[in-house]
């Protein structure tokens, strides 16, 4: 009978002396359970030693597709760990998640008859050794945890773990002599609220951290949920818990959720924008604008695409922006210098190599002011000042389709050597030129000074 892929398809662990694993499994094993290939050889590296006796791995990760038994191997982790005296705190996003958690470990500790104190309280249960090894099991928030301490903290539901979770948190296991954080989850959905879980395995994954380990089952893009190979190869218990039955009528019309829930995808867009639909949403409005327009042109970094946007101020003290348009390099200047010729402009800024000279010169040919080419430096301003204004209101803007599917599927990225960021775009088909020149044509507008009017004495 075929069975799951028992190897991860990606992975990230690190060299070390020795290994727990061996003797948490004996201890499983009195349950009178079977331990799966995969999941004795993720409790190898989670439970790895260095020369010290300390965890090579102080802070682990895996992702898997549901319904793969991924929760069995903390409960392991956790039932070693009281049994050698450790204290654990177990969290989760929801209270049924962190009792059904609770409820796992009891019933683990009842099959291999072994004696424990267990208080069931709903989101605050417990269960304690005779040895002193004690587990909480806690619905997380973003003050859970302080001033206590454990030796082991179980970030459970990890899709949903928050940064200011995060901070509540991450020191509860500070004072311990050998502390060790485990995250267990599935990749995040596009509603999931965490994004520390995605964070930590980009880092793991780019070689960024230290001390931390990863491991997932995963396709790389999206793909075909009607390829039954993908099956096997991202749910590794398919053929011992679940069969290909049960995958058949999980099928539906949402092919991205069937990527994430069952072939383990990591999608690449919208995991945490720079900019949620929420942040920018609420910037949406018809205000009274006053003044002349600011114009902001952005020559793409792969020279393909220029777009141009315009900014005004308004009535109540606020910048208003609007996407003008985004076209191929290749359809010159012409409708850019059109554009800023019939309107009424009072300042231009241009930005990207490929273009801004050329555009320059157009704008001299045709009698216009010459424009403002920012330095890096500027640059970075100009994108420090847009997040400020996104995030104090005091940026609104008409609601195009467009420009929201760009700012809201964004990255930041590093600028310069400092500290200073621009953006990337999460999508493929939509350039951040887009976004660029309305932060460009921000800039301009919300730095300009008002126009001195000249007067004549007598």
């Amino acid at each position: 009978m075929q069975i799951g892929n028992q190897t991860p398809t990606q992975s990230v662990f690190l060299p070390y002396a020795t290994s727990d694993y061996q003797q948490a499994v004996e201890l499983y094993q009195k349950t009178g359970r079977i331990i799966q290939e995969w999941q004795e050889s993720l409790l190898e590296q989670i439970m790895a030693r260095n020369k010290d006796g300390l965890w090579v791995h102080t802070k682990f990760g895996y992702s898997l597709p549901r319904r793969n038994g991924k929760n069995e191997v903390v409960a392991i982790v956790e039932m070693s760990a009281l049994n050698n005296g450790l204290r654990v705190l177990h969290t989760a996003h929801r209270t049924t998640t962190s009792h059904t958690a609770w409820e796992r470990l009891c019933k683990l500790f009842d099959q291999a008859k072994i004696d424990y104190k267990s208080l069931r309280a709903s989101g605050r249960e417990q269960i304690e050794l005779e040895n002193g090894g004690r587990v909480e099991f806690r619905t997380r928030t973003s003050t859970s945890g302080l001033g206590e301490g454990f030796d082991l903290l179980v970030i459970d539901e990890a899709q949903e773990y928050t940064s200011d979770q995060e901070s509540a948190l991450k020191y509860v296991v500070t004072d311990s002599r050998n502390p060790q954080t485990i995250f267990c989850g599935t990749p995040p959905t596009p509603i999931s609220s965490g994004t520390v879980f995605q964070a930590l395995r980009k880092a793991v994954l780019f070689g960024e951290t230290e001390n931390s380990g990863w491991a997932e089952w995963s396709v790389e893009d999206e793909s075909d949920p009607n390829d039954r190979e993908l099956w096997y190869q991202c749910n590794p218990s398919l053929g011992t818990i679940f069969t290909e039955r049960s995958i058949m009528d999980e099928i539906g019309s949402d092919k991205i959720d069937f990527n994430i829930q069952r072939l383990g995808l990591w999608l690449k867009y919208n995991q945490k924008s720079a900019f949620s639909a929420t942040e920018w949403g609420v910037l949406k409005s018809k205000p009274d604008v006053t003044g002349k327009l600011f114009v902001g042109v952005k020559y793409g970094n792969d020279g393909t695409n220029v777009a141009m946007s315009i900014a005004v101020k308004t009535k109540d003290g606020k910048v208003f922006v609007e996407a003008i348009d985004c076209q191929s390099v290749r359809n010159g200047n012409a409708w850019i210098v059109g554009f800023l010729t019939n309107a009424d402009v009072q300042s231009v800024a241009i930005d990207g190599a490929s273009g801004q000279n050329i555009l320059a010169g157009a704008m001299k040919d045709a009698r216009l002011k010459p424009p403002i080419l920012p330095t890096v430096k500027e640059v970075i301003v100009a994108n420090s000042m847009f997040e400020q204004a996104v995030f104090k209101e005091s940026l609104c803007h008409a609601g195009q389709p467009s420009l929201e599917q760009v700012v809201t599927n964004s990255d930041k990225r590093p600028i310069g050597s400092n500290g200073g960021f621009g953006y990337r775009s999460q999508l493929e088909d939509y350039d951040i030129a887009l976004m660029d020149s309305i932060i460009l044509a921000h800039w301009v507008c919300a730095e300009a000074k008002p126009p001195v009017r000249q007067k004549i004495r007598y």
